[in-house]
């Protein structure tokens, strides 16, 4: 490597190191924020705190790493342009390109190792994070009631309108569902005006709930289906009640338990391929098994049958009349006629199908296709609400495989976007390069996600909308890199001007000529 090489991916790493790390710790502590409910109050230790920092870094990963590059591209050849460096290359006969040579190739082999990190790192690290989290949410629950929303304690669901007190120990408007033991379903309802939360004893696991004029209701499940239209319950009165919580078994968690292990973030691009296959095997099937059953409950298979046995009446009815028009054509005598007429009971075909039954058989007719209708219409929005979701998962896996392959490929085209920005900006160092660099990550990252959006919804394919705001950027980048090697300005208002002007002088002479 010679000096300059050195020289210029020393200048670059030392920035970037810095960079990435100073961007590293901000989106940590906004991550923080976000998380900092279900880490308050819950007596974790240092070492699971850390755990749960250290689990959160690589998913911020696509974020800091694409962001980093593009600023620090933009400050490095920015000082370089300020302090007249590259114009001392120049001069020396050294081009751009020649003085990006050795980080083109450190930022490609960057961008191969965010691949693999985004394939294997990232998944792993994922699992391990969604698992650690709803892990901790079950650690000492009593102390993260939260207002307005129910709150799981054991076999309660525990919802409160407001929390007083010096400790948030008074609550008001108490709703309480509990669970059964059986079936787990919710037969019994509590309802309090107000109430108020007692602790045991120091390292107790008893928590105490005193709740004040209130109502009592439960749901008696019926043994027999006659009964069940009755809904039969149970409601009582209270003055006071006390309801005992034992948090024994509730604070005895493994922290390292991984139970959840199938969701698109959690996979690799050889396990995603093998789901969306699968699932896309599943979805077919299922779709064909519906259609064909919502064509059977139609009864058009059975209408053959049926239209059989009628056809054999609508025939004697057309024969007796095609026996009258012979008859007549014939000139038969009036007697022979009337004799016809006894004989087959001629009546005027009908018209339709329908006319051939009776009143009453034409109202049930009527009702039964009501019925029907309505109960296809009802299976269709179901179903519809079915395949939106399946499309929805499908869409999902589509877009979490494209996005490791994308990662790599944003880092290189962004190199190529602030290496040439910062080269026609001259300005180095955290103030204007930072602006634009964030400026221009914000659109790129703000697409991406409008358009990631949008195919999960089925709106956008998910390959467009993963690849969208890569496809984006890239003629800008080449643009750049353009102006930035045939030393152009940004953008110069004049010259797009006289650009326009130069264009229809011409058009103009071509005409006239």
């Amino acid at each position: 490597m010679k000096i300059l090489d050195r020289y210029i991916f020393v200048s670059f790493f030392k920035t970037f190191l810095s960079v990435f790390l100073i961007l590293m710790f901000i989106f940590l502590l906004q991550t923080i924020w976000l998380f900092i409910s279900e880490l308050a109050g819950k007596d974790l230790d240092i070492s699971v705190i850390f755990r749960f920092l250290i689990l959160v870094c690589p998913r911020l990963v696509p974020l800091v790493l694409p962001l980093s590059i593009l600023l620090t591209s933009i400050m490095t050849f920015g000082t370089f342009a300020e302090n007249y460096e590259f114009a001392a290359m120049k001069s020396s006969g050294i081009s751009l390109q020649r003085a990006m040579r050795s980080l083109t190739i450190f930022i490609f082999l960057l961008s191969i190792t965010a691949f693999f990190f985004a394939n294997n790192v990232i998944p792993a690290a994922e699992r391990k994070f969604i698992n650690l989290r709803k892990n901790i949410v079950q650690l000492k629950p009593a102390r993260v009631i939260a207002a307005n929303q129910f709150n799981e304690i054991g076999t309660y669901n525990i919802k409160v309108a407001e929390k007083y007190g010096d400790n948030d120990q008074y609550l008001r408007d108490v709703i309480i569902h509990e669970k059964s033991n059986t079936d787990a379903r919710n037969y019994t309802v509590i309802k309090a005006k107000d109430g108020e939360l007692i602790g045991g004893e120091k390292n107790s696991n008893l928590l105490t709930l005193i709740l004040n004029d209130g109502n009592y209701y439960n749901e008696i499940p019926p043994n027999s289906i006659k009964n069940r239209q009755r809904k039969p319950f149970v409601k009582s009165a209270f003055d006071k009640y006390e309801i005992n919580i034992d948090l024994s078994t509730l604070d005895n968690v493994d922290l390292n338990d991984e139970g959840l292990t199938r969701n698109h973030k959690m996979l690799n691009i050889n396990e995603l391929r093998k789901d969306i296959d699968s699932f896309s095997v599943l979805y077919n099937e299922d779709t064909k098994v519906f259609r064909q059953s919502f064509y059977d409950r139609s009864g058009v298979p059975k209408m053959d049958s049926k239209m059989n046995l009628d056809s054999t009446r609508v025939d004697t009815i057309r024969l007796a009349d095609q026996k009258i028009n012979d008859s007549l054509q014939n000139r038969l005598t009036t007697k022979e006629q009337d004799s016809i007429r006894l004989d087959t009971v001629p009546v005027k075909p009908p018209t339709q199908l329908f006319d051939i039954y009776t009143l009453p058989q034409k109202i049930q007719i009527a009702s039964m296709a009501n019925g029907n209708v309505e109960t296809a219409f009802k299976m269709l929005e179901n179903k519809e609400f079915e395949i939106k979701r399946e499309i929805k998962r499908l869409n999902k896996l589509e877009i979490a495989l494209h996005e490791k392959y994308v990662l790599g490929v944003a880092c290189f085209i962004l190199f190529f976007i602030g290496a040439p920005l910062g080269a026609i900006i001259r300005k180095g160092g955290m103030g204007l390069p930072m602006v634009v660099a964030i400026g221009f990550f914000l659109t790129y990252h703000f697409i991406g996600i409008f358009a990631k959006n949008s195919a999960e919804d089925g709106s956008l394919p998910p390959v467009i909308a993963s690849w969208l705001a890569t496809v984006i950027i890239l003629p800008i980048g080449v643009l750049l890199t353009y102006r930035a090697t045939t030393d152009q300005g940004l953008f110069v208002p004049g010259e797009a001007f006289r650009s326009i002007k130069n264009f229809f002088t011409s058009r103009f002479k071509k005409k006239k000529n």
